[in-house]
């Protein structure tokens, strides 16, 4: 029994010392993930599909130093919408919310975490392509 106990204490400390904290720049990755997602389930439905027709495209490339400017432009349009129904939309609200906790994770928090490689400010207004190395090869 108490070799048992051992080999469970011990399978449970190499557990715990296998996992690392969270960084700043996984945090921020993550974030900008959800972020994507959230868009692209919003594109889905016709409600909120309306909504941001209106708005300009965004894809978060956090490599990119114009992403502070284009989530700023995002916010200002979320924050401007047109119809005071897509204001009212809890979804929309979501996605401002998101968008807004991002900008502050990465000006305040994790800014000289982030390395920029590219300052093209149209690659965040694309897709991304499918194949990572079909935007190396550009």
């Amino acid at each position: 029994m108490d070799f048992l106990r051992k080999i469970v204490l011990l399978s449970t400390l190499l557990i715990i010392a296998d996992c690392a904290p969270p960084t700043c720049y996984s945090a921020v990755l993550r974030q900008s993930e959800r972020i994507t997602e959230l868009m692209g389930r919003l594109d889905t439905f016709s409600v909120t599909k309306r909504c941001l027709a209106n708005l300009p495209k965004l894809y978060i490339n956090v490599h990119n130093s114009c992403v502070m400017t284009k989530l700023r432009d995002h916010l200002y349009s979320l924050d401007n919408l047109l119809t005071p129904q897509c204001k009212e939309l809890k979804r929309i609200a979501f996605l401002k919310l998101r968008i807004k906790r991002f900008y502050n994770l990465i000006s305040r928090f994790c800014y000289r975490d982030l390395v920029f490689f590219t300052d093209d400010c149209a690659d965040l207004e694309r897709p991304p392509p499918a194949d990572p190395q079909e935007h190396l090869s550009q």
